[in-house]
């Protein structure tokens, strides 16, 4: 039977998730709006899309693998923290629910520092400037430990590399990355929460 403790807990993560993100879309616009910058500028609906966010997911998730499974301390505490935080409420949510949110994540967040952050200080500071300074602010929006600040960034600074892939400048090559990506990290925590309380997959 289902804990209904858990089914309010899922619902309220939902909503707060859910209010945090647009919080993040609603920055974007007022930043965009204040400074004449359309955060969708880039946004350009290609057939090739679905086929590099495919590919450039793949590095990704190879580096979430390996982070994961390494025996590094600090890299166990990562994990550990997400199983035992994240992974009840992640478990308990539909796999619809989870990509529900790593679709939001990945166009709220991708709006904000690659549409409208990454763009506007690469125009002032130059592109590599423009693209570690845009990822300092991401990395600070995933902190939740130094080391996972840390890997936010890089993660950060690759979604943005992939902003460029094919020759032409695409915020939507990102978006779908960021979301798959959360997606599938989603699912594995929930997967590893379930494994260590010995529950059925």
């Amino acid at each position: 039977m289902p804990d209904p403790s858990q089914a309010v807990n899922h619902r309220r993560f939902l909503r707060l998730a859910t209010y945090f993100e647009l919080g993040l879309l609603i920055i974007a616009y007022l930043i965009g709006w204040l400074l004449g910058i359309d955060p969708l500028e880039n946004l350009h609906p290609t057939i090739n899309v679905p086929v590099m966010g495919l590919a450039g997911t793949i590095p990704l998730l190879l580096f979430f693998e390996l982070c994961y499974r390494l025996p590094f301390g600090k890299l166990h505490d990562i994990k550990r923290f997400l199983v035992d935080h994240m992974g009840p409420v992640l478990n308990s949510c539909h796999w619809t629910d989870l990509l529900y949110l790593g679709t939001l994540a990945g166009i709220t967040e991708e709006v904000l520092f690659r549409g409208v952050l990454q763009p506007l200080l690469e125009s002032h500071l130059g592109w590599v400037a423009g693209m570690v300074i845009s990822n300092l602010f991401f990395a600070l929006a995933h902190f939740i430990t130094p080391l996972y600040a840390i890997l936010a960034g890089l993660t950060g600074l690759y979604l943005g590399w992939t902003m460029d892939f094919g020759g032409e400048r695409n915020l939507l090559t990102p978006i779908f990355i960021h979301a798959l990506y959360d997606f599938l990290a989603f699912l594995a925590v929930a997967r590893s929460y379930r494994a260590k309380h010995g529950l059925a997959f």
